[in-house]
């Protein structure tokens, strides 16, 4: 199987990284795993910033959902968006699946608490987990069916 440009381009949005996966032939879907890992290893802060271009804001997303939440969790979630987009320039970045709202909140004040250098590490941590996930969610029926 050899991932093409467009669909890794929605799993992470990074040039570079792309650029290392798209066309190679990849025999499992831990092989292809591991490539993307090691590629996205480091990730500049210029690429994360490349990453995250169209992301929305975590708090549109919060306002948006369906579900009904305590307003005070709303926000503290759309107060920390702010300050945290205030501190670090960019917009929070967390892989959300199977957390709750007030999870993805207590881990946004955390993170606040974070120095720059440290808190560049977590997003390209966060970004690298987001991309497994789209790598999996993508290309993983390829593999079981081979």
């Amino acid at each position: 199987m050899k991932p093409d440009r467009d669909s890794l381009l929605t799993c992470l949005r990074v040039e570079r990284w792309v650029d290392a996966l798209a066309g190679h032939p990849f025999d499992t879907m831990l092989g292809l795993e591991r490539s993307a890992v090691a590629a996205a290893t480091p990730l500049t802060e210029a690429e994360v910033d490349e990453a995250l271009v169209g992301v929305p804001r975590m708090s549109e997303s919060l306002l948006g959902t369906d579900a009904v939440h305590d307003a005070d969790l709303i926000r503290r979630g759309t107060a920390g968006c702010a300050a945290y987009d205030e501190r670090y320039g960019r917009v929070f970045v967390i892989r959300s699946d199977g957390r709750s709202v007030e999870r993805i909140v207590t881990e946004l004040e955390r993170r606040l608490e974070n120095g720059p250098a440290t808190e560049l590490a977590e997003v390209a941590d966060q970004l690298r987990g987001i991309a497994l996930v789209r790598l999996r969610e993508l290309y993983a029926a390829d593999f079981d069916a081979s």
